[in-house]
């Protein structure tokens, strides 16, 4: 097929302006991936799309397993909560209030 470019389970997308580093989750607009790799800000940067991933997540608050979660872009962590976020996949464990990560199967 001429018009197929990739499988688009990682794609090459451009580092934000702080930069990312390896299994460091981002936004690139709407579209949510982790980095495979360093990258300094405006770098392409190989960036998986799919996959399950354990990512830092907000305190305070528990997630239960399949629950939809959302990056909270300014704290740079998972969150159940939806204002101002966006949705990025759902747990695929319980994560307690006090728990500072969890995994998380990314949105398709």
């Amino acid at each position: 097929m001429r018009n197929y470019v990739q499988h688009g389970n990682i794609v090459d997308l451009t580092a934000p302006l702080a930069g990312v580093v390896s299994g460091e989750g981002f936004l690139t607009g709407d579209l949510f991936g982790v980095a495979a790799t360093d990258a300094s800000a405006g770098q392409k940067v190989s960036t998986y799309l799919e996959g399950v991933f354990n990512l830092p997540k907000v305190t305070g608050a528990g997630l239960i397993e399949g629950q939809k979660v959302f990056w909270d872009a300014t704290a740079k962590k998972v969150t159940a909560s939806d204002t101002g976020n966006t949705l990025i996949g759902h747990a695929v464990e319980t994560a307690a209030a006090a728990a500072v990560s969890v995994a998380v199967r990314l949105a398709r």
